[in-house]
């Protein structure tokens, strides 16, 4: 299907985002599957060309999913097509085509402005924050001894 300004459409008909034509998603993963053993798998549907494995950031175990990526898209259809519900380390393999992740609201993160170093006036010569104790008289000789 061809839109009007004659670029790929952006929706298909069931309303979701366009697909990424030669990388598929591979869920229900063992936790010892490997790399390796994806790429042994998966290679006899097609030249594979990048194979990522995300990592848990808290303990560094493998999510249980995969995203892999042929150098053709009909490699990628052949491999859903022979894959889909294949078992591997004692798991049913779900295949299908990878999606664009949809764009965060807002442009996506954002980053803070580094903070200004803090004035040496508001600590005391403990490191602690300064107080203000007394009159304000008293802070003003203060801050004209300084």
């Amino acid at each position: 299907m061809v839109c009007r300004n004659g670029a790929d459409c952006w929706k298909n008909l069931t309303g979701r985002s366009k697909t990424i034509s030669a990388k598929v998603f591979v869920g229900n993963l063992n936790y010892e599957t490997t790399e390796d053993d994806l790429s042994a798998l998966l290679s006899e549907a097609g030249e594979i060309t990048d194979i990522f494995l995300p990592a848990d950031r808290a303990t560094g175990r493998p999510r249980g999913f995969a995203f892999v990526e042929f150098s053709k898209e009909y490699e990628a259809n052949a491999a859903i097509a022979k894959f889909n519900d294949f078992e591997l380390g004692g798991r049913r393999l779900k295949i299908n085509l990878a999606e664009d992740r949809p764009q965060r609201p807002g442009g996506g993160r954002q980053f803070r402005e580094p903070m200004a170093p803090p004035d040496p006036h508001m600590f005391n010569s403990k490191g602690k924050p300064f107080k203000n104790k007394g009159s304000r008289r008293g802070l003003r000789r203060r801050k004209r001894s300084l």
